[in-house]
């Protein structure tokens, strides 16, 4: 009982009205009863289901009603697959951040961004380097300006708090015409 009140759409004797739209391919299409129409329904041992109930008077369709439910989580579910899972990798510097630690965060950088995921780059402020906020910033315009190749900026220094981010997002269209001209010359030499 408590499932079919969850239910986005009321069916047989949970439509109140007097009268319906009936609507389908196994009926004939027109004004009933709503006595009338769940009589046809329980003939045809399928369910009346109200479609459109805001249309006067409400639509229904005489259907089986679990089939239609379980037909709808299956184009859910199959849409929710296709769906792209976009990750956010986090890279942390301080603000006098060294050029060698710099340089091996840059390649975890660009290993992220080469595997599609976004990379939020953040200069975190610690106590009093707080008033080194334009050496962060310079640092994240030195990192956004590294990775142009591999990544476009989708928005600049920002700062948030204690922290100033920058979030860069991978470029597809960059990576993708270099690996297939490696593979139209190999099948050239072929």
């Amino acid at each position: 009982m408590r499932k079919d009140s969850k239910d986005k759409n009321r069916i047989n004797d949970r439509i109140r009205v007097p009268e319906v739209r009936l609507v389908g391919d196994n009926v004939t299409e027109g004004i009933y009863a709503t006595r009338e129409a769940l009589k046809i329904a329980h003939d045809l041992e399928l369910d009346l289901v109200e479609i459109a109930p805001t249309a006067k008077p409400p639509v229904c369709r005489i259907m089986d009603y679990k089939k239609f439910v379980y037909q709808q989580k299956k184009k859910l579910k199959e849409q929710k697959a296709k769906a792209v899972k976009v990750t956010v990798k986090e890279i942390r510097f301080g603000p006098q951040t060294d050029d060698h630690d710099y340089n091996f965060k840059m390649k975890h950088a660009m290993n992220f961004l080469s595997e599609g995921s976004k990379v939020k780059a953040y200069v975190f402020f610690r106590g009093r380097s707080i008033l080194f906020k334009e050496q962060g910033e310079v640092l994240l315009l030195r990192f956004a300006n590294d990775l142009e190749e591999y990544a476009k900026v989708e928005h600049m220094p920002i700062m948030e708090g204690k922290r100033m981010s920058v979030m860069l997002t991978p470029k597809k269209s960059g990576a993708a015409p270099k690996k297939e001209n490696k593979e139209s010359k190999d099948n050239k030499e072929a």
